[in-house]
């Protein structure tokens, strides 16, 4: 979705439609375990993060500083409450540590964002890699999570 964004792509209605789904996704893999309430909340919560993580990089493509600045606000209270959430729903994953990890998580975002914002390519895609390796890593706390509550 950044890369639509920043480039003005005819694929960002697409792109969007299939990050959308994501949460759908995790609905799904989660509902199993913690029921269609709980799966439901966490499936609206990240939907609300990747619609302001949206309006964010648009924000900050219009140069518009304030409305940036308010949505980034909106973004890292989002991250807390996805935290506190899951905290709440599994003794075997801790707020704090889900804070730490979102928050790394929307930091490296931005500035992937700023990067290709800026036309600064070399360093998007190597920070990309960056987040792809920190995402893996927010997957395999969920999953042990999971596992120690239900293995």
């Amino acid at each position: 979705m950044i890369i639509s964004t920043a480039a003005d792509l005819g694929d960002l209605q697409y792109v969007t439609k299939r990050l959308l789904r994501n949460p759908a996704d995790l609905y799904t893999v989660l509902k199993p375990f913690y029921g269609e309430e709980k799966a439901r909340r966490f499936e609206r919560l990240l939907s609300d993060h990747l619609i302001t993580a949206s309006k964010l990089v648009n924000a900050a493509k219009a140069g518009d500083t304030e409305a940036a600045d308010e949505e980034r606000k909106k973004w890292y209270a989002n991250a807390d409450e996805i935290a506190k959430f899951l905290a709440s729903i599994n003794p075997y994953w801790s707020e704090n540590e889900w804070k730490l990890m979102l928050h790394e998580h929307l930091k490296l975002t931005e500035d992937e964002a700023t990067y290709r914002l800026r036309g600064q390519y070399a360093k998007d895609i190597a920070l990309y890699d960056i987040i792809e390796d920190q995402a893996s890593m927010m997957a395999d706390y969920m999953a042990k999570g999971i596992k120690k509550q239900f293995g």
